[in-house]
């Protein structure tokens, strides 16, 4: 059995990184493919797009990527675009959206959000209905296996078995219609849904690195076992903490709140 690591939104997270990346190589586990987002929220995205240059087999395209990673971005504009520097960002601009593969017989399929663009939402635990991202909501599960023009994919495709993306940052595993969608959650700024108290003491449970273990037959198109292992991973939040302290990024004491509780108590600062 073949044992392939999904890991996604790392948002600048040196730390948490580090801890999955030892994780995963305890474990013997030689493939990782990344779902994106690699930047924005936390303060060494430079170190972070080095490092999964140097150990992911794959590494895709995530929402945040972009705006940080355009080439007319002027120099002042975003804190993390001067801090990667052109050659960083030129790479995340140029990485591909998806990517296919099989596993024990099933065709995979994973990208950062969605077949639709970047930003589109799909939370089959928590409605988006009346809030900034309703216009961006997928309801139904079924969406997320289309093939779409914006995958380059046409009606001749073959349809996905088996769905893998981020963006939400919360992992979850569903069926639908003999099918299986995939959330690894994200390594490097976790949410919970319901948390809403900074001081609750069970945020800790919440407060971790999150990453799926796909264990199969890679590359066989033979129908075979696959497991689907969600890891839940604790690492040195305070240490990371510190770093952002440390730095001038904009924005810092929120995103030190969003690490210490596993909430989104920052909307995305134009500045970061």
């Amino acid at each position: 059995m073949d044992k392939v690591a999904i890991i996604s939104d790392i948002h600048g997270n040196i730390t948490a990184l580090n801890a999955v990346f030892n994780d995963i190589e305890e474990r013997k586990i030689n493939k990782i493919y990344c779902l994106g987002d690699y930047v924005m929220k936390s303060c060494h995205a430079d170190l972070v797009i080095d490092l999964v240059k140097e150990k992911c087999d794959v590494l895709l395209k995530g929402n945040c990527d972009v705006p940080i990673s355009r080439p007319d971005i002027p120099k002042g504009r975003y804190w993390t675009r001067d801090l990667i520097g052109e050659e960083r960002a030129a790479f995340l601009y140029n990485l591909p959206i998806s990517y296919d593969f099989y596993m024990s017989g099933y065709l995979i399929r994973l990208f950062h959000s969605s077949p639709f663009g970047l930003d589109y939402i799909f939370n089959p635990m928590f409605s988006n209905e009346n809030n900034y991202y309703a216009n961006q909501e997928i309801k139904n599960p079924m969406d997320m296996f289309e093939n779409t023009e914006f995958l380059g994919k046409s009606k001749s495709d073959p349809i996905p078995d088996i769905v893998g993306y981020g963006h939400i940052h919360t992992p979850n595993i569903i069926r639908a219609r003999n099918k299986t969608i995939f959330n690894p959650g994200s390594v490097g700024a976790p949410i919970e849904m319901l948390n809403d108290n900074f001081h609750d003491e069970t945020n800790k449970f919440s407060t971790v690195a999150s990453y799926m273990i796909l264990d199969g037959i890679l590359d066989s198109r033979e129908l075979a076992p696959i497991d689907f292992n969600l890891v839940r991973l604790p690492y040195d939040v305070d240490k990371e903490v510190e770093l952002l302290k440390k730095s001038n990024l904009p924005a810092k004491d929120k995103l030190v709140l969003e690490l210490k509780s596993a909430t989104n108590y920052s909307s995305m600062n134009s500045q970061l």
